[in-house]
């Protein structure tokens, strides 16, 4: 265990630097300001990461030009409609159509206008980071979004995991650290998607090959003995380690 803490402690400290940024979709929250601003891009952002960043990248894009970096009053106003119209025959993004994305913009409308901000949301139906998921993907359930945001916690919720990294981590040049008042960084989920359980397997971090809360959370604990009161820095690591092995 003293190896492999050395070697992801290593890789941690390498790769969660502002280069880091350029070609993750954390990017984009740092290109508008305010935190409001900030926050909904960053869930928007979060939702849309999947499959080829390459493909990607152009759909969070559109909505970062779309808004003219005010994304926050576009979906609050439902701005939006004019850009994203609910038509179900047009494919917004792989298995997203423009009619999906619609309605989770909506919900997501519909959160805003009735907490001010989510992560207002948040702070009052949630106290840590598992709560914090569970509330989300649970506000989107009672909406009927259940295609962009898991409609509950029997999966990694990766996507989920990541935003809640985003908005709660702070002191680091790529997380935002927007919810660190409320939420305490020693309660997050490792986002935990296929690979990442492939590079905690060939580490000895996790047996097992499925993508579950449950492993989720298991290899949040191994990665909370390797960097205590900072578990998700453990992210930065695997990924070094991933790129380098």
């Amino acid at each position: 265990m003293d190896n492999i803490k050395d070697i992801l402690t290593e890789y941690a400290e390498r790769y969660e630097t502002p280069d880091f940024l350029a070609t993750d979709p954390s990017w984009f929250m740092h290109q508008v300001g305010g935190t409001r601003n900030q926050e909904t891009l960053a869930f928007i952002a979060s939702s849309l990461s999947y499959g080829s960043r390459k493909q990607f990248f152009p759909k969070i894009q559109y909505i970062l030009d779309h808004s003219h970096g005010e994304v926050y009053d576009w979906v609050a106003s439902a701005q939006f409609e004019t850009d994203i119209p609910n038509d179900a025959s047009r494919c917004y993004y792989r298995l997203y159509t423009f009619a999906t994305m619609n309605g989770f913009l909506h919900a997501l409308k519909t959160m805003l206008n009735d907490y001010g901000t989510i992560g207002e949301y948040v702070r009052q139906n949630a106290t840590d980071g598992y709560s914090a998921v569970a509330a989300i993907c649970g506000y989107f359930a009672s909406k009927g979004i259940e295609v962009i945001i898991p409609k509950d916690t029997k999966s990694a919720c990766k996507r989920v995991c990541m935003f809640l990294r985003w908005m709660v981590r702070d002191g680091s040049p790529v997380d935002l650290g927007l919810w660190s008042g409320f939420l305490d960084k020693r309660t997050l989920i490792m986002p935990m998607d296929t690979h990442v359980v492939q590079e905690a397997g060939r580490l000895g971090l996790l047996a097992g090959k499925g993508a579950s809360m449950a492993a989720a959370r298991k290899l949040t604990a191994r990665m909370a003995e390797i960097f205590p009161g900072d578990p998700l820095k453990g992210d930065f690591a695997l990924f070094g380690y991933g790129v380098n092995h």
